[in-house]
């Protein structure tokens, strides 16, 4: 009696399971069914998503417009294949869904404690991508397996097959087959695909941007693999053709665009989709409105210049010279314009997100910056310039001359190398690099090293990192959030996403009207970046690295070239080169013409706008220059041969509170750099060490302690030991020198003999600064040129060409 109690017990609910499974299946049929007949035009239709600009204007329109249609008759049988195999091995047996699948995927949901597993069919694929959005819900799900049932009962398997190649997305802004072929290969017939072509194809869909052959092509070789593996398990191919498919390589599409605004659209679109959490495909079709930051009259004059080729650097016999720009507004962090490049093409390779090595634009980022914030350095500090190392690093002013010292006005106006490390050293690299990462540059752990101050970083930084970290010193040391997405709305005019504005201080006041302070000198005249100035007030620098390759010696070759610069109101940087850089493919021009390129953007960017000045900010001082000592005219001398010393006397400065004099001496024939042999507030020096024979020549500067400036030296002493038996030697006053010490004009620095073997004359101290010891006489006379600015290689461009000392982060630095 149980036994019968039990059985006719599980009959009961067995049949009402399936009862509630016929209802339930009845319902979801009825309502796939009645979905699809609604929404017939989903079929061939979607709706277009508005891009505005910062004024409310219509700037782009995203909708699905790189797409080819084709039949499936024009399909190669491989490539139906290599889809099935990899989407869904039952395609040809199930009613549109594979509940051995759904059971698979419910099972690691569970597992998953989330929504992770698919589990959908091709069909459900087609029902997904037409009638609905990408969420992972049940009751999406419920919907998707509804439709999905419908399509089976309304359309055979090769119908939705041929519906699923022509919708899919595969990355890049291609939909559909036909146009990922072409994308993505060069390929206008699908018969011309490789088997590897077809294989990474087919593994696309799972991922289209992350195993996009054009953006990750590792990643998506690694994909086709498992695709030609599972073709290859199922019988579709041989394992002879797998490997042959694995040996093969990617067909690649020819050059194409006319570089526009598509880095901009593409950018924004991107952006959408990061903060929306949307897919871009979801984006393209869903009737958004995005509103940006962008300004269409920026754009604009971006493009057009970007359009002409007199701006660029000469081409190379198979690349063109590129070039990117990104403009930004430092004070809401708005991305204003963008280029990614010449002829860019659209989902392409934007050079404006692209790390290159920055050069000496990175001077005032990594050095001058943190320098001046430490509160113990401003604009007219004094900087040594001498030859030295550190360590194993020994850096060099690519002229080859040494002023001894600058101030850092200076160091900066005319790009100056050494000052600039050995300001670093003093400061410490990690205060540089601390300094460099609140400015929201990405810095490696490589990077902890006294390259940084001449823009030798592992990675580089990108056209849109320079534009924004610059923009920090013309917002008065704050860093407002860089984005390019305002607002996102759907169709219904409901608020998807809405940007909330955050900035933070990344420097005094002080220290950022002192570095525009030192980089509007940049721009005027003897700076490096004069090309730049465009009739109103601003502020940048210039930026080369050295070319670096061997067998090539051009002085004038560089691999990239920058110019990154502000106004008040917007922020700039702009970088070219060339993509790969080799023996035929570099730029043989200094950063003038990147300097020229931001001068012919900005100019027609801001016209109609306000002219603004750079305004000191309430208690901060203007930073004051300071002149070095005078120099000391009436130095004398004799040798006292009774009591064996030289005895060299001159007057005292009258200022002479805190004055130091400092006495020289060098030793005949003079080819070798003086030595200080005395330091004190003594106008009177007795020499006891002179060698019997010998000659030496003598001269004297003031120091002061205050300023730390040294003033340029006396005139010069000859003084001559006797020789065991000879009587006393008295060395005359003897006038400056052309060829023995330099003096204005960096007289004598060059020295008399072409071999470099005459006297070189004196200690570095031309009269640029008057300052600086020790570097005279070096191959003829290195020194004393501190008068005229080093000149530049390119002698089509004057100071501001930057070729002069700009072209210093060597390669791989």
């Amino acid at each position: 009696m149980n036994f019968r109690r039990w059985v006719i017990g599980i009959f009961s609910v067995l049949t009402l399971g399936l009862l509630i499974f016929i209802a339930g299946y009845f319902v979801i049929y009825m309502n796939g069914h009645t979905l699809l007949q609604k929404n017939m035009e989903k079929l061939d239709m979607a709706e277009a998503t508005v891009v505005y600009d910062r004024n409310g204007n219509e700037f782009a329109r995203l909708f699905m417009q790189n797409r080819e249609l084709v039949t499936l008759d024009q399909v190669p049988d491989k490539l139906e294949q290599a889809i099935i195999a990899t989407e869904d091995q039952r395609f040809e047996s199930h009613a549109g869904v594979d509940f051995w699948s759904i059971g698979r995927a419910i099972v690691k949901d569970i597992v998953a404690r989330d929504l992770v597993e698919g589990g959908s069919t091709i069909t459900q694929q087609v029902a997904k991508n037409m009638f609905l959005s990408a969420d992972k819900t049940f009751f999406r799900k419920a919907t998707e397996v509804s439709i999905a049932l419908a399509l089976e009962n309304n359309f055979g398997k090769d119908e939705i097959l041929e519906m699923y190649l022509n919708r899919i997305y595969f990355g890049n802004g291609a939909y559909g087959v036909k146009a990922a072929a072409e994308r993505h290969f060069g390929k206008d017939d699908l018969e011309d695909l490789s088997l590897l072509e077809i294989a990474v194809l087919a593994g696309m869909p799972k991922a289209p941007n992350t195993y996009s052959p054009t953006n990750n092509p590792d990643k998506a070789l690694e994909r086709a693999a498992v695709v030609l593996s599972l073709m290859k398990d199922q019988g579709y191919i041989t394992e002879e053709e797998r490997r042959e498919a694995l040996n093969s390589t990617l067909g690649k599409p020819a050059p194409r665009g006319d570089g526009s605004a598509s880095a901009m659209k593409d950018y924004v679109l991107e952006q959408a989709a990061l903060v929306t959490g949307k897919s871009e495909e979801e984006l393209r079709i869903g009737g958004y409105e995005i509103h940006t930051t962008v300004d269409a009259k920026a754009q604009q004059a971006m493009d057009e210049a970007f359009a002409n080729p007199d701006l660029f650097p000469e081409d190379g016999p198979k690349q063109v010279a590129q070039g990117a720009m990104v403009i930004v507004e430092p004070k809401t962090g708005g991305i204003v314009a963008m280029n990614g490049g010449r002829n860019y093409v659209e989902k392409g390779f934007n050079r404006a997100l692209a790390d290159r090595q920055p050069g000496s634009s990175f001077k005032p980022i990594a050095v001058y910056g943190p320098a001046l914030e430490t509160g113990n350095w401003q604009p007219y500090s004094i900087l040594k310039d001498e030859k030295m190392s550190f360590g194993n690093y020994s850096p060099s002013n690519l002229s080859g001359k040494y002023a001894g010292e600058m101030t850092m006005m200076e160091a900066v106006r005319r790009s100056i190398n050494l000052p600039t490390v050995w300001l670093l050293n003093e400061i410490g690299v990690d205060r540089g690099l601390r300094f460099a990462k609140d400015l929201g540059i990405d810095m490696d752990a490589k990077d902890r090293n006294l390259a940084i101050a001449l823009g030798g970083l592992t990675h580089g930084a990108s056209p849109l990192e320079m534009a924004r970290a610059y923009g920090a010193f013309a917002n008065n040391g704050v860093l407002a959030e860089t984005h390019v997405i305002t607002e996102v709305l759907d169709t219904d005019g409901h608020r998807v996403y809405a940007f909330e504005p955050s900035e933070k201080r990344v420097m005094s006041e002080r220290t950022a009207y002192y570095a525009t302070t030192l980089l509007e000198a940049v721009t005027q005249k003897g700076g490096t970046g004069t090309k730049a100035n465009f009739g109103r007030p601003v502020a940048g620098k210039t930026g080369t690295t050295q070319l670096g390759l061997k067998g090539v010696k051009d002085s004038a070759g560089n691999r990239d070239i920058w110019f990154v610069g502000y106004t008040p109101q917007y922020a700039a940087a702009v970088w070219m080169g060339f993509d790969e850089t080799n023996a035929e493919h570099y730029v043989k021009s200094g950063s003038g013409t990147a300097a020229a390129m931001f001068a012919a953007v900005m100019k027609k960017a801001m016209e109609g706008m306000e002219v603004q000045d750079f305004k000191r900010p309430s208690g901060v001082e203007e930073p004051k220059e300071v002149e070095a000592p005078a120099a000391i005219a009436d130095l004398s001398g004799f040798y006292d041969a009774e009591k064996r010393e030289a005895v060299l006397t001159w007057s005292a400065l009258p200022e002479a509170e805190g004055i130091e004099y400092r006495l020289y001496r060098k030793v005949e024939p003079f080819d070798a750099p003086a030595e200080m042999l005395h330091a004190s507030d003594s106008t009177t020096v007795i020499d006891i060490s002179g060698a019997a024979g010998k000659k030496y020549m003598y001269y004297v500067t003031a120091y002061s302690k205050e300023t730390e400036l040294e003033s340029a030296p006396s005139n010069v002493v000859e003084v001559v030991v006797p020789g065991e038996g000879e009587g006393a030697g008295i060395g005359d006053d003897l006038p400056v020198l052309p060829d023995i010490l330099p003096g204005e004009d960096g007289a004598g620095g060059d020295g008399a003999g072409d071999d470099g073997q005459e006297t070189g004359g004196g200690n570095g101290n031309g009269n640029g600064n008057g300052n600086g010891n020790g570097n005279g006489g070096n191959a003829g006379g290195s020194g004393g040129d501190a008068g005229q600015p080093d000149q530049p290689t390119d002698d089509d461009e004057p100071v501001d060409s930057d070729d002069g000392e700009d072209a210093d982060a060597p390669e791989g630095l």
